[in-house]
């Protein structure tokens, strides 16, 4: 429902709610949301909650099927939704989790502690079935390359990292990637976090391609985020064009006017209070 949402022009992840203020007409009221859910029976005010989490999804669906169906874009929703059950779509190998982390650094040894950093954190989260972020987040990676901690006490030390990782397994597990990082051996250090190849950003390709993203965005009625991610507009801006902006219904959408704009095929100029694109 929420894709379907942002692609018929309700904006950057709608909410169930907002979509039953703005189609049905209808206003919930969310004063059950926090009580308690264990405890029996559930009061009337709890059952009249959860019956409205349902009860206006098949006006929604209608109204937001008929959109589609006029726009064209249905299938552009399917391909959406292919994605997003495919598996193959949030696997992520142990050895590669080290390319997502954005650092500044093209020291060897610093990318070398990162990518043992990261294998650490995917492996545990995956073997718990949990999101990664919890065991720890970038920055704090970043953090832990920078300080290169060889005890609990220096462990201790960090700004970033959350309790559960201070002690116990993960705290062991971080100390142990560490370890291994710095002792990498100097021919298998990693050269740089960007895929071979693919040259450094450019910032102000990178900046025109953020005005066509929201120009797009704003003439189709379909979210930027739906469209493309900050990190993958940089990608193209390093000359990386095997990326999902350029593929499928998206390439459609964005993806051949951001190639032209690249390539200098097509250029941009503000027109009015809005952004068009013409060809150089």
């Amino acid at each position: 429902t929420q894709v379907a949402a942002m692609v018929a022009g309700f904006g950057e992840q709608v909410g169930y709610e907002t979509l039953v203020r703005k189609i049905a007409g209808a206003e919930l009221d969310k004063s059950s949301r926090f009580t308690d859910w264990s405890r029996r029976p559930l009061s009337n005010e709890q059952k009249r909650y959860a019956l409205a989490d349902v009860t206006h999804l098949r006006d929604i669906y209608e109204h937001l099927s008929a959109k589609l169906d006029a726009s064209g874009r249905r299938s552009w929703v399917e391909e959406e939704l292919a994605l997003l059950v495919d598996p193959a779509t949030y696997a992520i190998e142990p050895e590669e989790a080290w390319r997502r982390v954005k650092t500044r650094s093209e020291s060897g040894r610093h990318l070398a502690i990162v990518r043992e950093l990261a294998r650490f954190r995917e492996t545990f989260a995956e073997h718990r079935n949990i999101p990664r972020n919890r065991v720890i987040k970038d920055d704090a990676i970043l953090e832990l390359a920078s300080t290169k901690p060889r005890t609990m006490e220096q462990l201790g030390r960090s700004r970033r990292l959350p309790r559960n990782a201070l002690k116990g397994e993960i705290a062991n597990g971080l100390l142990a990637a560490v370890k291994a990082g710095i002792e990498t051996p100097d021919d298998r250090l990693p050269s740089s976090a960007r895929p071979h190849g693919q040259a450094p950003v450019n910032p102000a390709l990178a900046s025109l391609l953020r005005v066509l993203l929201n120009a797009k965005s704003e003439e189709l009625g379909v979210a930027q985020k739906l469209i493309a991610t900050s990190s993958e507009l940089d990608e193209i801006a390093a000359g990386n064009y095997d990326c999902q902006p350029l593929t499928g219904w998206r390439r459609e959408a964005f993806g051949e006017d951001a190639l032209g704009l690249c390539k200098g095929k097509l250029a941009l100029r503000a027109k009015g209070t809005s952004v068009e694109v013409f060809e150089v």
